[in-house]
């Protein structure tokens, strides 16, 4: 638990970071056009992307604070738009232009799709949040200053790592397409 707990937020800005830039390989290189419930998806998961970056690098102890109304809201939005498309239960909602919210556009072993991937990358973040809230909280540098501290440390080599690693392995698959 311990290793998980210092590792969760890393965790969790890695599902973040894969959710954005998948979504956007979806939108962008392949051409599939995001329905309204898609929008709002991405509406909640695109800053989640930012937020945990910029939480891991000033080392704050309420990430989890700024994180979890959106992932908790995210998983919500994503579990309705993935019963909507797998059973009857609801209705269609009245999706006013382009793709209806019904559209499947990725089937995979008859229950993975789009929202149920971004469900799953909703819920490790707001998991991972959870743990990170009774992890130990690692104090910063006394002697560094402020702004100086957060930018250039040992901690923050895997937050560029996370996003350099995961904008490389998007935009080598969008090249090989």
């Amino acid at each position: 638990m311990l290793v998980l707990g210092r590792l969760s937020r890393y965790v969790a800005l890695l599902a973040a970071w894969l959710a954005t830039g998948g979504s956007l390989f979806f939108s962008e290189v392949l051409g599939w056009m995001p329905c309204t419930l898609c929008w709002y998806q991405r509406i909640l998961m695109y800053p989640l992307s930012i937020t945990l970056a910029v939480g891991i690098l000033r080392r704050d102890d309420g990430l989890h604070r700024y994180v979890l109304p959106f992932s908790l809201t995210g998983a919500g939005v994503s579990l309705y738009h993935y019963l909507l498309i797998k059973t009857d239960w609801f209705p269609p909602p009245p999706c006013r232009a382009g793709v209806p919210c019904t559209v499947d556009y990725l089937d995979i072993f008859g229950f993975i799709n789009i929202p149920f991937m971004a469900l799953t990358a909703f819920l490790i973040i707001s998991l991972m949040m959870v743990v990170s809230r009774f992890a130990p909280f690692e104090e910063p540098d006394a002697g560094a200053p402020a702004g100086a501290r957060a930018l250039i440390t040992p901690a923050a080599l895997p937050v560029y790592g996370i996003v350099v690693a995961v904008v490389a392995a998007f935009v080598l698959t969008a090249q090989l397409l």
